[in-house]
């Protein structure tokens, strides 16, 4: 079995970290460059850096933050926000990501994906899912809709069909985001996960919940996600990524480990 990777989330507006609950609510907390360089060294298994108000704002994302945070860092690294064209790509993977990430992006222009898969590799290319929970109906059968531009606009897309296509598209993994549970610490949303992974064979991130290292372990577990994505539970001092490694390892999930 894979090992389960634990990739830490960098949210940044106008070139600060910040952090909020189900989209709202930002506080400013710090450097990213410093924060990225920190959870490096702590044994995080990649970095991503969103730039949570370019899609919004209508402009391109902030190179020099992206340029000084792969400086520091020799792991995985993801950029999103703000992407819009293949242009927009190379700048993003020429200033030192590794992976682009596409969001509101893809939702308008889905071709991008296929674009971007053939330019640069499935890969390198992962998307990105907001994701609210709805009454079902006959556009959203599965419950789960599709939001874009950082949760202020719903899409009337269903989330699962929506994961399928990306895949037929050439994304090489998707990240999934309960708008419902982020930022709350009370565990991610284990049914989108597990619906999403089940319906395609690329790899899926989690994300949304964090609170507690049980939480990243059913999610990989449980939820059947290939990754976790954390924030909040480090970003405050709530525990490490050594904590949270040691105990899904101690519970028999494979990580990598760096002690």
């Amino acid at each position: 079995m894979l090992n389960k990777r634990i990739i830490v989330c960098l949210d940044v507006r106008n070139g600060i970290l910040t952090k909020g609950i189900k989209f709202r609510g930002n506080q400013d907390i710090g450097d990213p460059v410093e924060s990225a360089r920190r959870y490096y060294e702590e044994g995080a298994d990649e970095i991503v850096f969103y730039d949570i108000t370019a899609s919004a704002e209508a402009r391109g994302i902030f190179l020099d933050v992206v340029e000084r945070v792969a400086a520091e860092i020799f792991i995985p690294f993801s950029v999103g926000g703000g992407i819009a064209s293949v242009s927009d790509m190379h700048q993003v993977l020429a200033a030192g990501a590794e992976k682009i990430s596409l969001n509101s992006a893809a939702v308008k222009t889905p071709e991008l994906i296929r674009e971007g898969a053939r330019e640069f590799g499935s890969q390198a290319v992962v998307v990105g899912m907001d994701v609210l929970n709805v009454p079902p109906s006959k556009k959203i059968p599965s419950g789960y809709e599709i939001v874009i531009h950082g949760g202020r606009l719903r899409c009337d897309l269903d989330a699962i069909a929506w994961a399928k296509e990306c895949r037929d598209l050439g994304a090489g993994e998707l990240c999934i985001n309960s708008i419902d549970a982020d930022g709350t610490k009370d565990g991610y949303s284990l049914d989108l996960t597990r619906t999403i992974a089940d319906a395609v064979d690329i790899p899926v991130i989690a994300s949304g919940g964090a609170g507690k290292p049980k939480h990243l372990l059913d999610v990989c577990t449980e939820g059947h996600a290939s990754a976790a994505l954390i924030a909040s539970i480090v970003h405050y001092g709530q525990y490490t990524i050594r904590e949270c490694k040691t105990y899904m390892a101690e519970h028999g999930a494979p990580v990598r480990l760096l002690w």
